[in-house]
C-alpha cells in the first residue's frame, strides 16, 4: 500500500447547517479540495458521539460538494445531541457514508487497516489535538503535522472566553509534545506560538506557509450601499475592536456609512448593547449571513476596510480587500506590516483621534467608476504555494 494522508474533518463536519464558513473552516475546507484533487491515497478522519469515523475519497467529495444528508438523524444523534439537532443530522448524515466506525480507545488498531506506515495526519481545525488521540495516532505509524493559526488565547487572555483558555492551553501542550511538524501562517505568528512551545518543553519541526486568499466573484447584494462607506468585516468580540470604530462614528460631525459584517461572537456585552441602541437610520448598519460574492461586491466599492484589531495570526479579510484593490486602514501590528507591506495605511489602536482624521480625510475621497476600476491590487499568498510548501514535508 502506498502512504496515504488522513486528514482531520471533524470541524467541517460540526460547522455543516451553521451558516457561512469562518476562517478557519475556509483553511480546513482547502486541504479538503486540494487533497481530493491529488492522486495520492486519502481519507478522512472525523470525532463523533460514540467513536472515530473514516471517510473515503467518495464520502470526503460528499463533504466538500454538499451531499451529505442532513435531512434526519439516528438514535445516536438524538440522544447524543438531544439540544442540538443540527449536529444530529449532520453527524447521521456522515455516520451514514463512513466506511469505517472506530472506538476512541481503538483508534491506532482503526487506522492500521486503512493507512500504511509512513502515512501522515493533518489537522488544520484544531480538534482532536489531545494527547491521547495524537499518541494514537503515532502508535499507527502516522507523522502528525499540525497547522496551528495563533496562540492568541495564551498571548492575549483578555480576548478569550475564560473557559476556553485552559483547554486551547492543553492543545498547544499536545501539540508541542506530539506533532512531528507544525505549520505556521506567517512568521510572526511562528515566532509568537514557537515562544509558548518553549515554555512547554518542546519546540515541533516548522514550516512557514501564508494561507491561500480566494476572492470571490462579486455578485448582487441585496441591498444598494450608499456611498461613500467603509467596512469591518470579522466576528463581532471585543479582539476586532469595533468599539474603537462606534466611538469613532459617534465623534464624526457628518458620518458615512460604517457597514459592519459578521456574526455577533462573545463577552462583548457592551458592543453588542451599543449596536442594540442604534437608532433607525444610524450611518451604521449591521449585517450578517452575507454570502462571499455579495462581501466581495460591498469591498469593492468601500473607501477602506477598517481592521483595528488588538491582535491577529493572520488576517484574512485585510488580505481578501487587498487582492480587489480595495484600501486598507489597520492596526499597527506585525503580522499586517508582514503581509500587507507599503499597502495598508497603519495606525496606533490607542489613538482613537488618529483613526477619525484618516477616515474623515478618507470619506471625502468620491470614487468614481474609473477611480474604483484603477485601484492598485495586491497580489495575494495563493494556496498553491501553501500546498507546494507544506506537503513536502507531511
Amino acid at each position: 500500500m502506498a502512504p496515504a494522508r488522513l486528514l482531520d474533518l471533524t470541524r467541517l463536519l460540526s460547522r455543516l447547517g451553521r451558516g457561512p464558513m469562518t476562517g478557519v473552516d475556509r483553511v480546513e475546507f482547502a486541504y479538503l479540495d486540494h487533497l481530493l484533487g491529488l492522486p495520492d491515497p486519502v481519507y478522512g478522519l472525523i470525532r463523533s458521539a460514540i467513536g472515530y469515523l473514516v471517510l473515503d475519497r467518495a464520502g470526503m467529495a460528499a463533504l466538500r460538494d454538499g451531499g451529505v444528508d442532513q435531512s434526519r438523524s439516528d438514535w445516536v444523534g438524538r440522544l447524543a445531541y438531544r439540544s442540538d439537532p443540527t449536529r444530529a443530522r449532520a453527524e447521521a448524515g456522515i455516520r451514514r457514508l463512513a466506511i469505517a466506525r472506530i472506538a476512541r480507545t481503538r483508534l491506532a488498531q482503526g487506522l492500521r487497516r486503512y493507512l500504511p506506515p509512513g502515512s501522515s495526519y493533518l489537522n488544520t481545525g484544531h480538534a482532536n489535538l489531545d494527547h491521547a488521540t495524537l499518541r494514537q495516532i503515532h502508535t499507527a505509524g502516522l507523522r502528525i503535522a499540525v497547522l496551528v493559526h495563533d496562540t492568541i488565547p495564551l498571548d492575549h487572555p483578555e480576548f478569550a472566553r475564560a473557559d476556553m483558555i485552559t483547554p486551547f492551553r492543553r492543545k498547544m501542550a499536545a501539540v508541542a509534545r506530539q506533532a512531528d511538524l507544525v505549520i505556521h501562517t506567517s512568521h510572526d505568528a511562528r515566532a509568537k506560538t514557537e515562544a509558548q512551545f518553549a515554555k512547554m518543553g518542546r519546540v515541533p519541526e516548522a514550516v512557514v506557509a501564508n494561507l491561500g486568499v480566494t476572492v470571490a466573484a462579486p455578485a448582487a447584494l441585496a441591498f444598494a450601499p450608499q456611498p461613500p462607506y467603509f467596512v469591518i468585516l470579522g466576528t463581532i468580540e471585543p479582539r476586532k475592536n469595533h468599539a474603537l470604530l462606534l466611538d469613532v462614528w459617534e465623534k464624526l460631525p457628518d458620518p458615512p456609512r460604517l457597514y459592519i459584517v459578521g456574526g455577533r461572537g462573545w463577552s462583548n456585552a457592551a458592543v453588542t448593547a451599543r449596536l442594540d441602541a442604534l437608532p433607525p437610520g444610524s450611518a451604521v448598519r449591521e449585517l450578517t449571513g452575507l454570502p462571499d460574492g455579495a462581501v466581495a461586491s460591498l469591498l469593492q466599492g468601500a473607501q477602506a476596510l477598517l481592521f483595528p484589531s488588538h491582535a491577529e495570526g493572520f488576517g484574512l479579510p485585510a488580505l481578501e480587500a487587498a487582492a480587489q484593490g480595495t484600501p486598507v486602514i489597520a492596526a499597527d501590528l506585525p503580522v499586517f506590516r508582514e503581509l500587507l507591506g507599503e499597502f495598508a495605511v497603519y495606525l496606533d489602536v490607542t489613538d482613537s483621534y488618529s483613526w477619525l482624521e484618516t477616515i474623515s480625510r478618507m470619506a471625502k475621497t468620491e470614487l468614481t467608476g474609473a477611480e474604483l476600476a484603477g485601484r492598485i491590487r495586491k497580489i495575494p499568498p495563493n494556496w498553491a504555494d501553501h500546498f507546494k510548501n507544506v506537503l513536502i514535508r507531511a
